[in-house]
């Protein structure tokens, strides 16, 4: 099922017609701004019975672009001129009556062989030129998939920054109370659609991450009755413990290439960072020091590697050469800091922060600089990015009561900003969220 569900079943989508580089955009990297107004009406069909269908696809297509905070879809009961299908010329005057400065439309059909055909183009209203056209198909049963490219197209078009709702969220599932917590590996589409479990439940999992090629996925469980790092076949579902060692593994990453492990060994009393390489399964120590080292994230050129010790007293950020080499504190704000993971883009590191017992999601630069908190609450934790590094998701959690029951955990969303947090839908509660990268390029 999973298989089925990870296959890429759509074709690749090919260019129609590009008339312009239009100047339409989006700067979504400063401060607030007011959405921009796109005029989206349904898309079109000949065939009734795939009426449903068009409607189901527009809304995915509105609800990811409305998501972001970038984009407002203009209410359609304004709409003057009525599509009548994909080759429809834009009456423009009427586009720019209502204030829309995007016009995106399109049609589906019913291929000869039972595929799905999806149309679509997209127009730079005020400048009254077309930005975009495009055509796909795939089965039917894949017309989800086929909306969140959509809408990474339109994305990509009207911001000049690659998309992120071809997506997938692997999680903690989280059920039952504080004194019988269950909890399970789950995948689910980036807008929470299409969950399916990976573990049982029998053990306590934690921290799921991504491989690059979407393939595997490492986290920590408690299987033998200790913490350990294992990996797992996301197709197969088959799981294998990573080495053996000493003490406890945990708090494990991918490199960017995908041949290694980073994690924090526990031997003798002492937590030390290591890489793992997952060919030869030779581990190198990285650290060397009294204090505890943990959760590590490579820089996306694996040349540097960001992480939380204690070495200074308390909690703080360092960054250090792949090698190990070039210790050098980044942190320096009150409070204490964890869980640093590096943007796939490379300009900043987010990170947990503890301050006068309140959390926070923050941001700095590599070097330290530019400190921004964006997010805070009773507990939020565990922050993790979107691959085109201007969104990042984490998980926030209310109080308990005075029984320890209670304590919902959800998952949020919000963009580098600051701005613009969303509520991602889980079917149960949820943690440890991470991002997976593009599904298609």
């Amino acid at each position: 099922m999973l298989k089925k569900l990870l296959k890429i079943v759509c074709c690749v989508m090919c260019l129609i017609a590009v008339s312009s580089q239009a100047a339409l955009k989006i700067d979504i990297t400063g401060a607030q701004s007011e959405p921009m107004p796109l005029a989206f009406p349904y898309l079109t069909t000949e065939n009734p019975a795939f009426q449903s269908l068009a409607e189901q696809i527009s809304e995915v297509i509105a609800q990811d672009l409305e998501s972001s905070g970038l984009f407002r879809i203009v209410n359609r009961e304004a709409y003057i001129q009525q599509m009548q299908g994909v080759d429809t010329r834009p009456q423009f005057a009427d586009w720019q009556a209502i204030q829309a400065h995007a016009l995106a439309y399109g049609q589906i059909e019913e291929e000869l062989n039972g595929q799905l055909k999806v149309s679509f183009r997209l127009w730079d209203v005020f400048a009254q030129k077309q930005m975009d056209a495009r055509v796909m198909t795939g089965e039917i049963g894949a017309w989800r998939k086929m909306a969140h490219i959509i809408a990474d197209t339109i994305y990509e078009r009207l911001t000049g920054e690659r998309g992120y709702f071809d997506t997938k969220i692997v999680f903690i599932s989280e059920s039952g109370g504080q004194r019988n917590r269950l909890r399970r590996l789950a995948i689910m589409d980036h807008d929470g659609e299409n969950m399916q479990y990976l573990s049982d439940g029998k053990d306590i999992v934690l921290t799921p991450r991504f491989s690059p090629n979407m393939k595997e996925i490492t986290y920590l469980s408690y299987e033998n009755g200790m913490p350990q790092v294992y990996l797992m076949n996301i197709q197969t579902l088959e799981s294998r413990l990573l080495g053996r060692f000493d003490g406890m593994s945990f708090a494990p990453r991918f490199s960017p290439n995908g041949r290694y492990l980073i994690m924090s060994l526990a031997e003798r009393g002492n937590s030390d960072i290591y890489t793992y390489d997952l060919r030869t399964q030779a581990r190198v120590r990285l650290t060397t020091h009294p204090a505890i080292d943990t959760s590590p994230s490579f820089s996306p050129d694996g040349k540097q590697i960001v992480f939380n010790s204690d070495r200074g007293g308390n909690q703080q950020l360092y960054v250090m050469n792949a090698d190990g080499s070039n210790v050098r504190r980044i942190s320096f704000g009150e409070g204490t800091y964890a869980t640093p993971v590096w943007s796939p883009r490379g300009d900043y590191i987010a990170f947990t922060k503890i301050k006068e017992g309140e959390f926070h999601i923050g941001l700095m630069r590599p070097d330290g600089s530019g400190e921004r908190l964006i997010a805070k609450g009773f507990l939020v934790e565990a922050p993790t990015w979107a691959p085109n590094g201007r969104r990042l998701i984490y998980f926030k959690q209310s109080p308990s009561d005075a029984e320890g029951e209670g304590g919902t955990s959800r998952l949020y969303s919000i963009d580098v900003t600051g701005h613009h947090e969303q509520l991602v839908p889980t079917l149960t509660e949820a943690s440890d969220p991470t991002w997976s990268p593009l599904l298609h390029e």
